[in-house]
């Protein structure tokens, strides 16, 4: 795993000034990166790496070469199938120089031009620069687990593993972007190919980019399909289940360094740790995490699971101190980012890297298999009643009964209806959409500021998500759901979060779950034989029952969650007061003060538990200060200056 960035000046530059600035973006993801960096650059292009050596440790060192030079690569992630490419391009004559993934890269492009990434099977984000066409090509991952941001202003076009390493050179134009803010309102993060700021994007998972002087063309090459599932027994399932996770762990197990797997004491991840057992020649070095709130403690169950499969297990409990981490987190983040389990995952990583390089994760088995039953149950349910009724019978009888229906948690559990009355009364997108937003549409319009809505436009954050969730072939509301998380979700929330907390601390993660064979298997699953009620997930469930004790069955899903509503009443209730009142912030510029202080006060007297979007609104003043402090980079809205609020844009070539 590694950290790349570079840019492209296709007027020319002057060589000792663009060195200057590769290195200054190079260094500042040293994290990514500890054990070594190189640098490449001519007289339109500058390419940065920082290593974490894994593989061929003694010669895989980038930018890397061919052609006398001519192609350049630089590349952040693993290639799980590269001995098989090698060999299918050594029998084309290509003579490789070393042992690792890079070089199988560089020369599948040789061979097969953009359309190498169609053979490349895990987890990648690279740039090549071939002077003889004097074109880039940018490259992301199938589901975008490696990172990848870029920008063009005027002829430079740059990109890098992070945000900052773009700040750092002086190429990320610092204007923040309303419609992203909107986003990070309502989901928590900014969802793909946007970022938090103005003409900066992701690149989106799937996609290549290739950009010249003139043109840029964006293409993707895989889509996850669910169409036409293929029934059959749970029996016939599970045996093919099987084999295809041990080999997707199995391919994830090369290595010249300390490997082990983090085992949350869930499903998902006791059945990759099951399948590390059976085909490790040695035990497995797994590692685990608990809070002093022992009602979230997931500790016991991973401690059976490891006995069980006679592990070597590690355990760590985390005291409720996230004050300590949290400007740590914002900083990596780039982009606010409000995943409050997002410490724990620090925390984990941080304890990991003691003793491993490597680690397996758990990551993808909800999104692939249906464990979302929270979610995922009332959609369904939802979508048959929408389906059995008009239109306009569902919007005048439900839209009315879910306008006037009271919104308390201090009704009986059974009377809670009022989001299922008013999802009954649109369509199973908006009520999807609905479901996945921690900010409701009458909240977010009482909140924000008159300013901020009349700078957005009309825009809502569903635009951001319909064409997910309604653009694809799913032949039911599950299998939607499904899609829309696995590309929007998981990869802007979950994937971005795992990589940042261990690219903090140099571990690298891999995720047999997110193995797109898995992937595409999963997605020809019938709805019946993926949930039943409120059960997930059952293909998992079933192939753990012949790996795994029975505790692990029966535990009750909790997922990596802290006490974050306590936590803002108590020990981060100053510094988080203290952000969401900054009258100098985004957050004072944007949302209006009278509705902030009556989210706040409601969540400190226990009214209503508003923990989720005030964290969300700490972790972007936490953002903001952390931007700030970087010398010739001070990040404000538009609004925040007219205002007269400070903020001096970074330097944009």
């Amino acid at each position: 795993m590694c950290g790349i960035s570079g840019f492209v000046d296709f007027s020319g530059h002057v060589r000792i000034e663009a060195r200057a600035r590769i290195q200054a973006m190079t260094n500042v993801i040293a994290h990514r990166g500890p054990d070594g960096e190189g640098f490449y650059v001519d007289d339109f292009a500058a390419l940065g790496h920082r290593r974490l050596a894994i593989i061929d440790v003694a010669s895989g060192h980038q930018p890397m070469g061919a052609c006398d030079g001519q192609v350049q690569i630089v590349f952040n992630g693993e290639i799980y199938n590269f001995l098989d490419v090698r060999r299918e391009l050594e029998a084309k004559r290509y003579v490789f120089r070393t042992h690792c993934d890079t070089e199988a890269i560089l020369f599948s492009y040789l061979e097969w031009g953009e359309r190498c990434v169609e053979r490349l099977h895990g987890m990648f984000a690279f740039a090549i620069w071939d002077t003889r066409s004097r074109s880039l090509l940018l490259a992301r991952d199938r589901v975008g687990k490696k990172p990848l941001y870029y920008c063009r202003v005027g002829s430079v076009v740059a990109f890098a593993s992070e945000l900052k390493a773009l700040r750092a050179g002086g190429l990320c134009p610092s204007e923040i972007d309303p419609e992203a803010l909107d986003c990070y309102f309502c989901f928590g993060y900014i969802p793909a190919p946007r970022t938090i700021y103005r003409r900066v994007s992701k690149l989106r998972a799937a996609r290549s980019l290739v950009v010249s002087a003139n043109h840029e063309v964006e293409r993707q090459y895989w889509r996850l399909s669910f169409a036409d599932p293929v029934e059959r027994s749970m029996e016939d399932v599970v045996a093919e289940l099987e084999p295809l996770l041990d080999d997707a762990v199995k391919c994830r197990l090369m290595s010249e360094v300390p490997l082990g797997a983090f085992l949350s004491g869930g499903l998902d991840s006791s059945l990759v740790v099951a399948s590390m057992a059976r085909l490790m020649d040695r035990p497995v070095v797994t590692n685990s995490i608990g809070f002093e709130d022992r009602e979230l403690d997931e500790l016991s169950v991973a401690r059976q699971t490891a006995a069980y499969l006679c592990t070597e297990h590690h355990e760590f409990v985390v005291a409720p101190r996230a004050e300590n981490v949290l400007q740590r987190i914002a900083w990596h983040f780039d982009e606010p980012l409000a995943d409050s389990s997002a410490v724990s995952t620090w925390y984990v990583c941080e304890m990991a890297r003691r003793t491993v390089t490597v680690v397996l994760s758990g990551d993808g088995g909800d999104e692939a298999f249906g464990g979302y039953t929270f979610r995922y149950l009332p959609h369904r349910v939802e979508s048959l009643v929408r389906g059995a009724l008009s239109t306009a019978f569902r919007g005048t009888v439900f839209g009315a009964l879910g306008t006037f229906w009271p919104a308390s948690a201090r009704l009986p559990r059974a009377l809670r209806l009022k989001s299922v009355l008013e999802n009954l009364a649109i369509s199973d997108a908006e009520a999807f959409y609905h479901d996945l937003i921690w900010l409701r549409g009458d909240t977010r319009t009482r909140l924000y500021s008159l300013e901020f809505l009349a700078e957005l436009k009309g825009f809502t954050p569903f635009e951001a998500v319909h064409s997910y969730y309604a653009e694809n072939d799913a032949p039911d509301a599950l299998a939607r759901a499904q899609s829309a998380d696995i590309h929007f979700y998981m990869t802007d929330d979950v994937l971005a979060k795992v990589d940042r907390m261990s690219m903090a601390h140099s571990l690298e993660v891999r995720c047999p779950l997110l193995d797109h064979r898995v992937l595409e298997f999963a997605a020809k699953l019938p709805a019946r034989l993926k949930m039943n009620g409120r059960r997930g997930k059952l293909p998992l469930r079933a192939l753990a029952a012949t790996r795994l004790p029975g505790e692990v069955l029966a535990a009750p899903k909790r997922g990596f969650s802290v006490p974050a509503a306590r936590w803002l009443r108590q020990e981060l209730r100053p510094m988080a007061e203290d952000l969401l009142f900054d009258r100098n912030s985004t957050v004072a510029c944007v949302l209006d003060r009278r509705a902030l202080r009556t989210v706040w006060e409601e969540h400190q007297n226990r009214s209503r538990d508003h923990s989720v979007l005030i964290w969300g609104l700490m972790m972007l003043g936490l953002w903001e200060r952390a931007v700030s402090f970087q010398p010739g980079t001070r990040t404000s809205h538009p609004m925040c200056v007219s205002r007269g609020f400070p903020g001096v844009n970074h330097e944009a070539v």
